[in-house]
């Protein structure tokens, strides 16, 4: 069963910025996308997704604001936030969409608060 990790949230001024971490425990398949939503899983909104092969997608309402990134060796994503408004406050949450032994999984992380307030 693979598990991701996330970690970083907290709470900002606005103007502030963030770095969410988001590890998967397991090792020895593949990671199709990588992403993180905001609200509760299967219904949220999509902030950003990043895929094997390093393209990236954005929220309207984050880009040029928020950068995603991914460790391929470390099974890793991040999220840059930077420029961070009170709208943004929400839990994160981060997915992985995994190819494993002739199946697709998606496994979905805990979530994280960030909290962006004066």
């Amino acid at each position: 069963q693979v598990q991701l990790v996330e970690s970083g949230g907290g709470l900002v001024q606005p103007g502030g910025s963030l770095r969410l971490s988001c590890a998967a425990s397991e090792r020895g398949f593949s990671i199709l996308t990588m992403g993180w939503y905001r609200q509760a899983p299967g219904k949220g909104e999509l902030v950003a997704t990043i895929s094997s092969d390093g393209s990236a997608n954005y929220a309207d309402s984050v880009k040029g604001r928020f950068t995603i990134s991914r460790d391929s060796a470390e099974n890793t994503v991040y999220l840059e936030m930077n420029s961070l408004k009170p709208e943004d406050t929400d839990v994160y949450y981060c997915k992985a969409d995994i190819w494993n032994s002739g199946a697709f999984y998606i496994y979905w992380g805990q979530g994280t608060q960030v909290t962006v307030s004066s």
